[in-house]
């Protein structure tokens, strides 16, 4: 029995799906490990197959490959070198079990399954996986480690099982998504399981981005008297060499380091960032295009995909229109220049005329209207597909959650395009992101530092610029009103009274509480984006377009045939 153990956990980055490539990333990082001299190397949930797989892991092939590969691994450690922890998909008759594999000896020594399949907000294991059996530990040089896997030790019942069979350590494979704040809650979760076992942790976090959803990394380590043993950077790749040794009967990290992680609207840019990046790279696309206005959202989606990216993979157009200020075209050209991309300009004042020619014996007789408006707004989603076609690179859509939220955007318009770095930040989120970017440079981005983003653009207020002098609180309410209303609709599903007992304006927020509720099918046609939030539209937030129920704090008038009447005021359009 050793009273040392050199332990290496893998913070890395796989592609779902692309089970050799994560197997040849993960012979890399155990390379690694072994001229540190590790004992063990460790990698997240499901590292050999990506995660989460979805559907994809009822392919019985899907299953034979990631199944193999461990296999193919396995057979690696015969070299004396570390022994290896590493998630798989495993099939046993009829079960499949979402499992991490002990390697070891050139054999596959033990097998553990994820006991606690977690089934809300993004998850839906339940659907895909069994649960396993309550796990005991493995050993390794006489020492007994303890496996639960991510959602185990959200609760005590793995854990405890776990220090009841003879745990000394617990090392935690996971596949934690990324939301604000979600550090904090992830350490207090760790902190309750120490307190309980007296054992000491090791949470090992996926990083990288998988469609909508981020993992963040940020591992950590807590010790058996619940101080921090260790900090792992986040939004970044990495091999940590940890020693532990046993003093006394307890296991404790020694020298362990403390990254420090970051907070608030610099972490949410970095996940922004870190999710742009992955879903162009991982899906390989050239580059990305997109519609610069002059606004603030453009603004701040063009300056993340440059961090991204970097600036010879941004193409930016502005489509100015009649009602396109001066002051839009301006800021738009200080912008590209400040980022150092491609900059064109496109007037789409021949499109619209050619349009209107074409509808006026159908709209003969009728005033304009928003129909106008939207035709506007398609004609640029058309060009910045044709730019996509012809080159190659991915549109990028630039709405809001505030947007997006009350249906203000055009369909086949502003929401065409292939991915959203900004849908789950509101609009009062966006303003303080442009801030922050332009006082901080992010950790390991492309862009320029410095001011990127000018200070008209902050300044202004907003406008989709369709219609003359139009501005954004002609049609909504004052953002920060919007956004607050907003969030204890979607965020915390309150009940429209108690929002109104917040000393909101009842008419404000019965109309706010309307338009989310029409746009829900507008939603469904949006473009993927970052998750941000605890519940973003999409993974977390599922609602039915056709929905008869009102919450009861609005006052429902019905006529004859038993239809909500709807005000032409509350009218959604396309």
């Amino acid at each position: 029995m050793t009273n040392h153990l050199r332990i290496a956990l893998a913070q890395l980055n796989p592609t779902l799906g692309d089970i050799a490539g994560n197997l040849a990333k993960a012979r890399t990082a155990r390379a690694e490990a072994a001229a540190a001299g590790a004992d063990l190397i460790v990698f997240s949930e499901l590292f050999i197959c990506g995660y989460p797989p979805e559907d994809l892991v009822l392919k019985p092939a899907f299953q034979l490959a990631s199944m193999r590969a461990v296999e193919d691994f396995a057979a690696d450690t015969a070299d004396g070198g570390p022994a290896v922890i590493v998630g798989a998909p495993w099939r046993e008759g009829d079960l499949i079990m979402n499992t991490a594999a002990y390697l070891a000896g050139g054999r596959i020594e033990a097998i553990r399954a994820k006991v606690d399949l977690p089934n809300y907000g993004p998850f839906d294991e339940k659907r895909v996986f069994d649960s396993g059996p309550l796990p005991g530990p493995i050993t390794l040089k006489g020492v007994r480690i303890g496996v639960p896997i991510c959602e185990d030790i959200w609760t005590d019942e793995v854990t405890e099982c776990l220090a009841e069979t003879g745990a000394e350590i617990l090392i935690v494979p996971n596949g934690s998504p990324y939301w604000r704040d979600k550090s904090d809650e992830r350490l207090q979760i760790v902190v309750n399981r120490v307190v309980e076992t007296r054992l000491p942790i090791l949470y090992l976090n996926q990083v990288g981005g998988q469609d909508e959803l981020i993992f963040d990394g940020a591992s950590f380590g807590v010790e058996s008297d619940s101080s921090l043993a260790f900090q792992l950077p986040a939004f970044k790749e990495a091999v940590a060499i940890l020693d532990y040794v046993r003093e006394r009967g307890r296991w404790t990290c020694r020298h362990g380091s403390v990254v420090a992680v970051p907070e608030g609207i610099g972490s949410d840019w970095e996940a922004c960032v870190l999710g742009l990046k992955d879903y162009v790279e991982k899906n390989r696309f050239p580059g990305v295009v997109l519609g610069l206005s002059g606004g603030i959202d453009s603004a701040v989606v063009a300056a993340m995909a440059v961090d991204a990216l970097g600036p010879d993979r941004v193409h930016c157009v502005m489509m100015p229109y009649h009602y396109t200020a001066g002051e839009s075209l301006a800021d738009a050209a200080e912008l590209a220049t400040a980022l150092g991309v491609r900059y064109d300009i496109v007037p789409i004042a021949p499109a619209i005329e050619g349009f209107e020619a074409l509808l006026s014996p159908l709209f003969a007789g009728r005033n304009a209207d928003i129909t106008e408006e939207n035709l506007q707004s398609r004609a640029r989603g058309s060009i910045l597909m044709a730019i996509s076609n012809k080159f190659g690179s991915m549109v990028l859509t630039t709405g809001n959650k505030s947007e997006m939220s009350v249906g203000y955007a055009t369909l086949y318009g502003d929401m065409n395009g292939g991915f959203n770095p900004i849908k789950d930040l509101y609009k009062t989120q966006v303003f303080a992101a442009a801030k922050w970017r332009n006082e901080n440079m992010p950790a390991g981005g492309l862009g320029p530092s410095g001011k990127v983003i000018p200070d008209n653009i902050i300044t202004r207020p907003p406008s989709a610029e369709l219609r003359p002098d139009q501005k954004d609180e002609d049609s909504l309410p004052p953002y920060p009103v919007l956004d607050a209303v907003l969030e204890c609709l979607v965020e915390q599903e309150m009940p429209i009274s108690d929002i109104i007992d917040k000393g909101y304006p009842a008419e404000t927020v019965k109309r706010v509480e309307w338009l989310l509720r029409v746009a829900e099918y507008k939603r469904r046609q949006a473009a993927p984006g970052v998750k941000i939030t605890r519940k973003n539209f999409g993974r977390d937030r599922r609602y039915p377009i056709t929905n008869g129920f009102r919450d009861p704090g609005v006052k429902v008038v019905f006529d004859d045939q038993t239809r909500v009447k709807k005000p032409q005021e509350d009218t959604i359009d396309y």
